[in-house]
């Protein structure tokens, strides 16, 4: 079962796949309980609309509150984190910021401190997406390793893992063999049942999340994500935030901007979002990047030797019809997998495993190879591994809290995209028209929040951030998770906004391989110059 999510980077099989699916209910939000308003009209409104938002997300006042200083005013004591060159903090925050007096939230933090020479820049601040994502385990990953060294070498690389995720409080919602039994749902229903299986599933997992964390459930927003950066801003001695946020870390970063302009520094947003979309225009303009993304990867397959999709001279529409014809034969058969627990590739995890592949080229060997041994020698274990690689499912059957923290943030921030089951079907032929090959599976994914134990507090706003310095927004072409149209309309909406353009595949543009977008951004953090509106690369 793909329940869509938005950036991370992981390693499978030696291959890095940037592998981020953004969760049913999309990433824009608004925030009731945390302040900020956006009068966007009614939640019910944004729901059901296929329009963006006008109404702009409020800045929040200037001063700090005197309620907040507690907070605002913390020393961090430092630790040793295992990892050399970091060092580990835990940081409080307000549970709910209207009511700090109704406790707290511990925020995990991590550092590695600049390591010269030259002048220091501050903190730069990191995170990877997901929702969900540790930017912890980014940074220590790869963040602190990979960055450019002058880069490296001029700020104090920080991250903070977002409430809910990883280190900070995590979501929990399902165990391991739950979590199994959940990837495995048919999600391509074909009549009564298969559905009432598939509602099931969803309502086993909002009230395993409902039953874990009944407060904190309320309180995962991404605008109270981004009001916890701002602590951090305070907290670390910078006036001004300093930021590289992917995917979702757009928004996260976004959102970070439209609340606090004066206090936005040089902020990166690759990969960006629309947060003026509504749940259900989001998942149906994400669904027709991944069919973009399929059919790069098509045209590609069918010129070499070892396509499983059709040889030379298959187009790329029938190479689509080959690989949803194998889906079907799954959904009737699943295939041997070699699993020590049993499992078997199912139609819902081969989709997902192929879905995996789509977030960078560099996996699109991978992905032959297991589209091979699957098609040709009834083998499912490569595509079994790159959907554990999606999910975060570890050998020994365990699973990291991502998509549980995933859906709890996504849920929140905005309006489910679909009320019933009857919607879905009304709306399988617009998502089967985006894309054939994915387009029925991320339909009915799009279900999940309906189910939900907490209500949204988000909703489809546009953010300005008038007043802020110039930020760079980063749009890659072909990109499956993040439309190439949602960074152009980012960048149009933020008064001080940047495009810059990758021209190319994969999910993200910064640290890929092209040194036109990394001179640009690398210039940008070091000198605060930012490429010209409009710079295009490839």
């Amino acid at each position: 079962m793909h329940t869509r999510r938005t950036h991370r980077r992981t390693r499978t099989g030696g291959i890095r796949v940037r592998a981020t699916l953004v969760a049913a209910a999309l990433l824009a939000t608004a925030c009731s309980a945390s302040g900020a308003s956006t009068s966007a009209g009614s939640q019910a409104e944004a729901a059901g609309s296929t329009e963006a938002a006008t109404a702009s997300l409020t800045p929040l006042p200037k001063a700090t509150p005197d309620k907040l200083s507690l907070y605002y005013e913390q020393k961090l004591a430092w630790r040793d984190c295992g990892v050399p060159g970091f060092q580990c903090a835990t940081m409080k925050a307000p549970l709910d910021y209207a009511k700090p007096a109704d406790g707290d939230v511990r925020l995990a933090v991590a550092r590695k401190k600049a390591t010269g020479p030259g002048k220091r820049l501050g903190s730069l601040l990191v995170n990877p997406g997901g929702p969900g994502g540790s930017a912890i385990g980014y940074l220590q990953q790869y963040a602190g390793i990979g960055y450019p060294e002058k880069v490296r070498a001029q700020y104090d690389m920080v991250a903070v893992d977002p409430r809910g995720v990883a280190r900070s409080e995590p979501v929990e919602c399902l165990d391991g063999r739950e979590m199994d039994a959940f990837t495995q749902t048919d999600v391509t229903p074909d009549d009564e049942g298969e559905t009432d299986e598939l509602v099931d599933a969803y309502k086993g997992f909002a009230e395993g999340c409902g039953t874990d964390a009944p407060k904190l459930l309320r309180h995962v927003s991404t605008v109270e994500a981004a009001r916890d950066m701002d602590v951090l801003r305070a907290v670390l001695g910078d006036e001004k935030l300093n930021y590289v946020g992917a995917s979702y870390g757009t928004f996260l970063g976004a959102t970070y901007a439209g609340l606090f302009p004066e206090r936005a520094g040089r902020l990166v947003l690759d990969g960006a979002m629309d947060p003026s979309l509504p749940a259900r225009r989001l998942n149906l303009e994400q669904t027709q990047g991944f069919e973009t993304a399929f059919q790069s990867f098509a045209k590609d397959c069918v010129q070499r030797s070892d396509c499983p999709l059709g040889g030379k001279g298959t187009t790329a529409d029938q190479a689509g019809k080959n690989l949803t014809s194998f889906f079907d034969d799954l959904d009737a058969k699943p295939l041997p997998a070699g699993d020590a627990d049993g499992r078997k590739l199912t139609e819902s995890l081969a989709t997902t495993g192929v879905i995996a592949a789509m977030y960078d080229e560099a996996a699109w060997q991978q992905l032959r190879e297991a589209l091979t041994a699957a098609t040709k020698k009834k083998d499912g274990a490569g595509l079994l591994v790159l959907s554990d690689s999606y999910y975060e499912r570890e050998a020994d059957g365990s699973y990291s809290n991502l998509m549980f923290a995933n859906a709890a943030v996504n849920c929140l921030d905005l309006p489910a995209a679909f009320s019933s089951p009857d919607q879905v079907r009304e709306a399988l032929p617009e998502f089967q028209k985006a894309s054939p090959v994915f387009g029925e599976g991320l339909a009915w994914a799009s279900l999940n929040c309906t189910y939900w134990p907490v209500q949204p507090t988000g909703e489809p706003h546009r953010i300005k951030a008038a007043g802020a310095t110039p930020i760079v927004v980063v749009g890659t072409t072909r990109d499956p998770a993040t439309p190439y149209r949602w960074a152009e309309a980012l960048a149009d909406q933020l008064s001080s906004g940047r495009l810059l353009t990758y021209e190319g595949d994969g999910h993200t543009a910064y640290g890929r391989g092209s040194t036109c977008i990394d001179s640009a951004i690398n210039t940008y953090l070091l000198t605060g110059k930012a490429p010209q509106d409009g710079k295009r690369c490839s």
